[in-house]
């Protein structure tokens, strides 16, 4: 048992897998741009997790700096318009109400490596947004996840956080901020010494334990601030 005031979530491998319905999105740009380059499904699972620019860095190495990097605003909005657009469910099953569960007792945050705006597309795809008392990117701040972790829980005097999340990455982003992690070993990859680990998402609840004397917290809406 993990005893926390606060839950924060990792999004692609955790919440949701999006990978499908992205690689179709990001190839169709790497088309109209006259790149080769090609993606699968399973390719992003690989990338997803790493910062922005770092991916940028992986996927697109021939290109100059400067070109790779300002590919990145097509074939982000290119994915943001596909996953708008996706009717079907990509999240993995019980992660709505599961989040809607939690906030009852715990502050549930998002944060992620992901561009700005991506988690607003996902709290509103996912009917979460009423659950989230705040959330962080890289893309909002251009901080690693590790600096958003701990911008996070100082801007809501959280004593111990928790973070689920499906990479090695995340676990090393949880131990750089001091913070437990836990593993999400339904997602995308591995972790080599989580402090827990869930097969599922709705495993979460019953491993975790609100913190007695907590501070409060922060509201809803403070991600805006």
């Amino acid at each position: 048992m993990i005893r926390t005031d606060a839950i924060f979530l990792d999004v692609d491998g955790t919440l949701w897998n999006s990978t499908p319905v992205v690689a179709v999105a990001w190839n169709s740009v790497l088309e109209e741009h006259g790149l080769a380059t090609r993606v699968s499904a399973h390719r992003l699972t690989q990338l997803f997790g790493k910062p922005m620019d770092i991916i940028a860095d992986e996927l697109l190495p021939d290109l100059a700096p400067e070109a790779r990097y300002a590919l990145l605003k097509p074939i982000l909005s290119a994915e943001e318009k596909a996953i708008r657009d996706n009717h079907k469910d990509i999240s993995y099953p019980g992660v709505s109400e599961g989040i809607k569960k939690l906030s009852g007792r715990f502050a549930v945050c998002i944060v992620s490596n992901c561009q700005a705006g991506y988690i607003e597309l996902v709290m509103d795809k996912l009917g979460i947004a009423p659950y989230i008392c705040d959330y962080e990117s890289y893309g909002r701040t251009g901080l690693y996840k590790a600096e958003n972790i701990r911008l996070v829980k100082e801007r809501n005097n959280f004593i111990a956080p928790v973070y689920l999340g499906d990479i090695q990455g995340d676990q090393d982003a949880s131990r750089e901020a001091g913070v437990a992690f836990i593993h999400a070993a339904y997602g995308f990859g591995t972790a080599d010494a989580p402090d827990a680990t869930v097969n599922s998402f709705a495993e979460l609840e019953s491993l975790l334990e609100p913190l007695e004397n907590a501070a409060a917290g922060s509201t809803a809406g403070s991600a805006g601030n």
